[in-house]
């Protein structure tokens, strides 16, 4: 009973990190401290010392040689092109869009599992994916942001199209995550994403003026490293290891609550109309979708 009560605590902080992530990580590239791509570098890299560092205290595990292209190919995607197009589109878009549009990864899992895995989807999930994309459709269309500076419609496209590349990245790890320690996979996973993400970010990197830092954003780039990054890759493989995936489910809605309270008390964001119907949509598909179908006797 400990134990899931600490997984549960561990998703919940999950879903708490990820959820003040965006804020802090539009304050900063808003305020051309760091540029996005800097950023994802300083991300990644920095985490990619923590997973080493600590990997030391854990027993060693051989990597079988065929398995390290499939840690490429999973790093380009649950790494580079997730991490890239996330942080440049929340650049570009509000918090609470971003927060919302990434709640359809589950619902974007279903699809792919249904044409790669060829897992079954009962109308009731059909009528959840029509719903859950339709609240995206609005948030992009219509939605408006506080901020003038801001193209909602391209950051919502590239958020959409991080929760696609992390969804395609789950898929793609399941033999992996089955075979290898959880730890063992995400410093591998890191240490090549880091270098796919590096000529990317380089640029950017050699921009930074670090002298004109405040000690807010100084803040808010460790909080990004090492509590949204390294923090949450570490929480979640207990949290899954203890819970049932709908439960671990369940807990993403958290997530753009946390995030839409945390930038509207920052004033990084507001609540509109269009906003709110969304949501409501897009909750309301990944519910649909995450029923689980009733076994017939």
């Amino acid at each position: 009973m400990r134990s899931r009560s600490f997984a549960i605590f561990a998703l919940f902080l999950v879903q708490l990190l990820y959820g003040l992530n965006y804020t802090f990580a539009k304050v900063i590239m808003n305020g051309n401290f760091v540029k996005p791509f800097a950023l994802t570098v300083l991300r990644v890299g920095g985490a990619t010392i923590l997973f080493w560092l600590f990997s030391f205290l854990m027993p060693s595990e051989k990597i079988e040689r065929k398995d390290y292209f499939k840690f490429f190919v999973a790093a380009i995607f649950g790494v580079v092109i997730n991490m890239l197009l996330f942080l440049k589109g929340i650049e570009l878009t509000t918090p609470i869009h971003a927060a919302s549009i990434v709640t359809i990864t589950p619902v974007i899992i279903l699809i792919l599992s249904a044409l790669i895995l060829n897992e079954k989807i009962t109308k009731l999930k059909i009528v959840g994916v029509a719903f859950a994309f339709s609240g995206a459709i609005v948030l992009t269309v219509y939605g408006k942001s506080v901020r003038l500076g801001d193209n909602i419609a391209l950051g919502n496209t590239f958020v959409f199209i991080n929760a696609i590349s992390y969804s395609v990245y789950i898929i793609l790890i399941k033999q992996l995550t089955s075979k290898y320690h959880p730890f063992t996979f995400i410093k591998w996973l890191f240490l090549f994403g880091f270098f796919m993400v590096l000529p990317f970010g380089y640029p950017e990197l050699q921009d930074i003026e670090w002298y004109g830092f405040t000690p807010y954003i100084t803040f808010a780039v460790i909080f990004v490293v090492i509590g949204a990054t390294f923090g949450t890759y570490l929480l979640n493989p207990i949290a899954l290891s203890k819970l049932k995936a709908s439960t671990v489910g369940v807990f993403i809605y958290l997530q753009p609550v946390i995030a839409g309270l945390f930038a509207i008390l920052m004033g990084a964001d507001a609540v509109d109309a269009i906003k709110i119907i969304a949501m409501v949509l897009i909750f309301s598909g990944v519910y649909l979708v995450s029923i689980k179908p009733k076994k017939t006797p």
